[in-house]
């Protein structure tokens, strides 16, 4: 993780240290892209490990829809099922498991405190943090339609523009779950460690990896309060079929809601 002299030298260094409106977020926002990309787990877990993890679904599952995959894919090649959802978990990782580390170190190195001292408003370092976290998931969300469409016969998204609204959707969500984990973790660890057993609960049990009609009832009632399971559902649809599911937007927007609410409220600058 980057320490946060660091942060504050290079917050420093780009003149952010007053504040600036829409100048200022901008600034933090490209300051906060770099830092991110200096760490490892930003690599692995936004660019590499969800590639990874679908070449090998790929080659146990292939991308032929019928046969004995029918049921579990429900008509679709296994690639058409994992592409969409694996652009779910891109948003997911970067928001539970990047922005409260990044958040708590913040805060717990006193860097909050310095910009609360040069009149930085929390909006702005909070939505860096967001702004920064969506450019990081289109990235990742490229990579995995890329791998998809060059090594798997998959078709093109039957509505691209529904798919960018739910990963928008998906994104601001995530970002809010890890804004508000930010806000009540204790130290950058503590924040990392929640938000990697959120990470792999949610992709194990959401229908991300396994879908859904091979799961016990046990663990779909788990699923259903997940908000990745949500986030695969809405992505899914918009790629094979062109639809829009309104149950899952209205629970992402829920989860924006409640938890950019909380984060405003329960925020510390130090």
């Amino acid at each position: 993780m980057a320490r946060d002299g660091a942060a504050t030298t290079g917050t420093a260094r780009h003149g952010v240290s007053h504040p600036g409106g829409l100048r200022v977020l901008l600034k933090l926002t490209w300051i906060e892209l770099k830092l991110f990309l200096r760490e490892p787990m930003t690599i692995v877990f936004t660019f590499a490990f969800p590639v990874v993890l679908m070449f090998v679904l790929g080659e146990v599952f292939g991308n032929q829809p019928g046969g004995s995959n029918e049921r579990v894919f429900g008509g679709l090649g296994a690639m058409n099922y994992y592409a969409p959802a694996y652009i779910a978990v891109v948003t997911m990782s970067v928001g539970v498991i990047m922005l409260p580390a990044r958040l708590t170190d913040y805060r717990s190195g006193g860097v909050l405190r310095r910009f609360r001292a040069s009149l930085v408003p929390i909006w702005a370092v909070l939505g860096s943090q967001v702004l920064a976290a969506l450019v990081l998931g289109v990235v990742g969300s490229v990579l995995v339609a890329a791998f998809a469409a060059l090594f798997y016969p998959v078709h093109f998204p039957d509505s691209l523009a529904l798919l960018a609204a739910g990963f928008v959707l998906c994104s601001a969500a995530f970002a809010a779950i890890g804004t508000l984990l930010g806000a009540v973790m204790p130290s950058p660890r503590a924040a990392q460690g929640a938000g990697l057993m959120l990470f792999f609960v949610m992709l194990f049990l959401s229908g991300a990896s396994v879908p859904m009609e091979v799961m016990s009832g046990t663990m779909k009632r788990i699923g259903d309060f997940l908000p990745l399971t949500y986030g695969v559902d809405l992505l899914q649809g918009a790629w094979s079929g062109g639809t829009w599911d309104w149950t899952a937007a209205i629970v992402l927007i829920g989860i924006v809601v409640i938890a950019g609410f909380l984060s405003l409220r329960v925020y510390r600058w130090g």
